[in-house]
């Protein structure tokens, strides 16, 4: 039995553009995707926040962008509090959905000064798997409100003053 296949292109004819989301990403705490991947201090070409230049090269010419944080079944237990503020004070948790340690030393702050060196938006993930719908609106305030409220004097206190201004959300994994 022959069964052959055939593609017909009319490059004449457009429908639509394509949005340029379709070409997003996600970066999550699993294997070396966060540690030793994005975010290694000490490495040779790590930057003063811990953010390895050679990795950055290889990502800021793909011009993704959106990328979601934190990406994946991680989400699902994560605590966003646990990943602001002191790096020395931030706790260290058993992730349950990959079984590793995660010393929570990359958080949300530092994912936004991650998406500026490779000039892409983020979309944040919230916890619906064993946090609900108040955790999502305290960090969406943390992230977003100017000042003057508990989560938004919080995130400047952190030394973040100005709002990270995240549109895109996501609700669980």
């Amino acid at each position: 039995m022959n069964l052959a296949a055939e593609i017909k292109l009319c490059t004449k004819s457009v429908i639509s553009s394509i949005d340029k989301r379709l070409y997003s990403s996600f970066i999550e705490h699993m294997g070396r995707a966060v540690y030793t991947g994005i975010y290694e201090p000490g490495h040779p070409t790590s930057d003063k926040d811990g953010f390895r230049q050679d990795v950055i090269d290889l990502i800021r010419p793909l011009n993704i962008p959106v990328i979601r944080y934190p990406g994946g079944n991680f989400v699902s237990s994560y605590r966003w509090e646990d990943g602001v503020g002191p790096r020395d004070s931030r706790p260290v948790r058993l992730d349950p959905a990959w079984l590793a340690i995660d010393t929570n030393h990359m958080g949300t702050n530092e994912f936004m000064d991650f998406l500026k060196l490779i000039n892409a938006r983020p979309m944040l993930a919230v916890n619906l798997g064993t946090r609900g719908a108040q955790d999502a609106a305290n960090l969406l305030e943390y992230c977003n409100h100017p000042g003057g409220t508990y989560y938004s004097d919080l995130r400047i206190a952190h030394v973040y003053p100005t709002p990270h201004d995240v549109k895109l959300w996501c609700l669980g994994n």
